[in-house]
């Protein structure tokens, strides 16, 4: 942080955080402390569920595009899927069961990637055990086993899921195509035998991969200090960032539209995150409000309800995209005069030809 920003909240956990993530609806955040899976909700901070199925500490986690689905991969080199609904419909006193437990890899897991259609989307695994497998989220199915001869730390899938990206310990960041043929599901990476699809700069291991919505560019993070930016097609390195220390993560994001606004403020405060579960508050933390379901627009009474907050919150996040999409459509309606304009010009050049040529040749020089 600049001296300029500000600190917002500073949220205090049970533990030092190994990872975090944030639901793609902006609903709630999921924190690995330890072996456990703190789920808050972001609106009122309560923290509704707190998971302890991993046997080791947790080193990933991700949601699915829709939120309905989120997955959780940890030391024990186990990947487990939940259903976000699930949990939180399981009472305090259970523990509620993954969707899915997957249990092939033998190694600790190093990073998560879930590609496209919420509970329909395939999921991507890495692990030290120099894996990185391909997983369907409804059937819980592996689809894909690929060996390399190093130990992967991250992975990734571009958006259209043509290639998956895997970072290896050496620096090395290697291409696989899911759509060759013949379908093998296990397969062995021989780096001599798919030169043509390495990306190699790193000098150290890789810890963070993302591919550019377009599938052009892909950004890449790591311990030799560094962030790289590569042409997937030519496998050329364009530009390289370098940093006072190990690169952690790093990712290729689409810009809000109030980015670049010096007067851009967070206009939702966020609350404070409540440190034991929802329901079961002390007495000694004053304020520790139960969710408002209020139905009827008769029975007003002062303070949001939670549902009004949830709006709130959504119409914030709809508003900066609208922007963007309204730009485009502006910038589009005046191409499109624009070229409109140069057919007419074009037409009436061409129509000017035509007689003069027809005139000419009707009209030989005597």
């Amino acid at each position: 942080l600049s001296a300029q920003d500000q600190l917002q909240q500073k949220i205090i956990c049970p533990g030092p955080v190994t990872c975090l993530t944030a639901s793609p609806n902006g609903l709630y955040i999921l924190a690995g402390v330890a072996e456990s899976i703190y789920l808050w909700e972001v609106s009122n901070g309560n923290l509704l569920a707190i998971l302890n199925r991993h046997y080791q500490d947790l080193t990933c986690l991700c949601f699915t595009d829709d939120s309905s689905h989120f997955l959780s991969g940890a030391k024990d080199c186990l990947a487990l899927v939940w259903n976000l609904y699930s949990v939180l419909q399981a009472e305090p006193s259970q523990i509620p069961d993954p969707r899915h437990v997957w249990s092939r890899h033998s190694l600790p897991i190093t990073d998560l990637c879930c590609g496209f259609g919420g509970p329909l989307a395939r999921a991507a695994t890495a692990s030290l055990d120099q894996t990185a497998k391909l997983w369907e989220i409804s059937s819980g199915e592996l689809l894909l086993s690929v060996l390399f001869d190093v130990g992967i730390m991250a992975v990734t899938l571009d958006l259209s899921e043509y290639h998956m990206f895997c970072g290896g310990m050496d620096g090395s960041i290697f291409q696989v195509d899911l759509c060759t043929w013949p379908v093998q599901r296990d397969r062995t990476f021989q780096t001599e035998r798919e030169n043509g699809k390495v990306f190699k700069g790193h000098r150290n291991q890789v810890t963070c991969l993302s591919v550019s919505t377009d599938g052009s560019l892909l950004l890449s993070g790591s311990h030799d200090e560094t962030v790289r930016l590569w042409d997937i097609q030519s496998k050329q390195c364009l530009k390289t960032m370098n940093h006072k220390g190990p690169v952690t993560n790093a990712f290729i994001v689409l810009a809000p539209a109030n980015m670049f606004n010096p007067d851009g403020k967070p206009s939702v405060p966020l609350p404070k995150f409540s440190k034991h579960l929802h329901g079961t508050e002390s007495s000694d933390e004053p304020g520790a409000e139960g969710v408002t379901l209020r139905l009827g627009l008769h029975q007003q009474e002062p303070g949001q309800s939670y549902l009004e907050k949830a709006e709130r919150m959504y119409s914030q996040m709809y508003l900066t995209r609208e922007k963007n999409l309204v730009g485009d459509q502006e910038h589009l309606t005046i191409q499109v005069s624009e070229l409109e304009e140069e057919v007419s010009n074009l037409r009436k050049i061409n129509k000017d030809l035509f007689n003069f040529s027809a005139r000419i040749i009707t009209n030989p020089a005597k």
